[in-house]
């Protein structure tokens, strides 16, 4: 057994009988933990959880690899009662009720933005192997393609591809391309608003000379609400009917919310799950393919990201266009600095870099968080763990801006509530 997943889950959980188990003796044969993030106030996560012990019971009696897969309970409950009978219903440990400073790390490190969240990561390094577990459940329920790791999306979306005008083109004729994954559906108000831009930007692209292809992926709930979408947009589709390509799509980046655009470079890797921010930042398309920027301009578009996770934010007096590039030249350094250290881990970033100065948004975001007036301010926003980290100091350097990040990641930073 890996130390790796003591360190990840602590040495102690608890079960339904409120033993203590062990991590260390989980098992050696173990190769993948799968974390349920849940509520027992949760209707759906009631539901998931009833369909979870059904999948969990067949797999541990019937599977081949039924040593080598462990269920982990993250639970978001505010009241011990509520969740010890929560825990009644599950066959599988959790993590102790009181361990909350370790749940919200497990939150921020796999993005959990919603719950219920079924998470299976490799039990030896931590790494996500599916990040839609739910998905699993459902389309796999005799486990028989354990472990569910990530495949080539030329390999996951391969078959058949609709255009509007009712023609069809092999999936093969993407290779070569930028592909825009475009998660969406008509009842979804957001959605709408995006493809009305997305129509323009995928133009845009087109008329530049660019190999870009968009490939609509579904959640409209009839096939009729489908075809009067589809109708709206110029790219391909997968066939509404193909219900078991959709969710392997769905399944492939772990999609838990409409509209989401993933970016693929032309070999099918990922360059982005945050293809809708950009192209609202990006009307004209200048920055096209949209490779992450380390450092961003805080605006309502990519706000949305503050709840993503972590979030280093550099307030400083700036109201005209171009007086923020000081600020983001101070701090992008650091940043591509500790993109580059995840990325050759294969890992996400555990802190986005953002810069803001005087506008409604900073404001409002002060206002908020209940953030001091001073300019410049550097801070550290977790929304989710409802935390605040402030280093209001007069002159803020590459040096104080690297510790500031350093003491974080190595929790010696003390939180003030949000």
């Amino acid at each position: 057994m890996s130390e790796f997943l003591v360190n990840l889950l602590g040495e102690r959980l608890v079960n339904s009988e409120k033993a203590e188990v062990d991590v260390q003796s989980l098992g050696a044969k173990l190769s993948l933990v799968g974390l349920f993030f849940g509520c027992s106030l949760n209707a759906p996560c009631k539901q998931f959880n009833a369909s979870l012990c059904d999948f969990y019971s067949k797999f541990k009696k019937t599977s081949e690899h039924k040593d080598k897969l462990e269920i982990v309970f993250i639970s978001s409950d505010q009241d011990q009662k509520h969740w010890q009978d929560f825990l009644q219903e599950m066959q599988w440990p959790a993590l102790p009720f009181k361990d909350r400073h370790k749940k919200m790390k497990l939150w921020n490190k796999y993005k959990v933005t919603s719950i219920p969240s079924l998470v299976f990561v490799d039990a030896t390094t931590g790494k996500v192997v599916c990040r839609n577990g739910l998905l699993v459940v459902r389309d796999d329920p005799k486990g028989l393609e354990f472990p569910w790791g990530p495949k080539p999306f030329a390999e996951v979306v391969a078959g058949p591809l609709l255009r509007n005008n009712r023609q069809t083109t092999d999936s093969s004729s993407l290779e070569g391309h930028y592909v825009g994954v475009y998660f969406s559906a008509h009842w979804c108000p957001p959605c709408r608003s995006l493809t009305r831009v997305l129509v323009e930007s995928y133009r845009t692209v087109k008329e530049s000379g660019q190999k870009f292809e968009i490939v609509f992926v579904s959640a409209d709930r009839s096939e009729e609400s489908f075809k009067q979408y589809f109708s709206e947009m110029p790219w391909l589709a997968v066939p509404y009917s193909d219900e078991a390509r959709r969710s392997r799509l769905n399944r492939l980046y772990g999609i838990q919310g409409i509209p989401t655009l993933i970016l693929l470079d032309t070999e099918g890797h990922m360059i982005t799950r945050q293809g809708r921010v950009e192209v609202l930042n990006d009307l004209e398309c200048r920055l096209f393919p949209w490779h992450p920027r380390p450092v961003l301009e805080l605006s309502e578009s990519n706000a949305v990201q503050l709840h993503e996770g972590p979030c280093l934010v550099l307030f400083v007096d700036a109201e005209e266009e171009g007086e923020l590039e000081p600020a983001k030249e101070l701090i992008q350094p650091i940043a591509e600095k500790l993109m580059a250290k995840y990325k050759a881990k294969e890992e996400e970033t555990p802190l986005l870099f953002f810069v803001a100065g005087e506008d409604d948004m900073s404001d409002s975001l002060r206002d908020y968080t209940n953030l001091p007036e001073a300019a410049p301010l550097l801070t550290i926003l977790d929304m989710s763990a409802r935390a605040k980290y402030v280093r209001d100091v007069e002159e803020i350097t590459p040096a104080v801006v690297e510790q500031f990040v350093s003491d974080f990641l190595a929790e010696k930073l003390k939180p003030e509530p949000i």
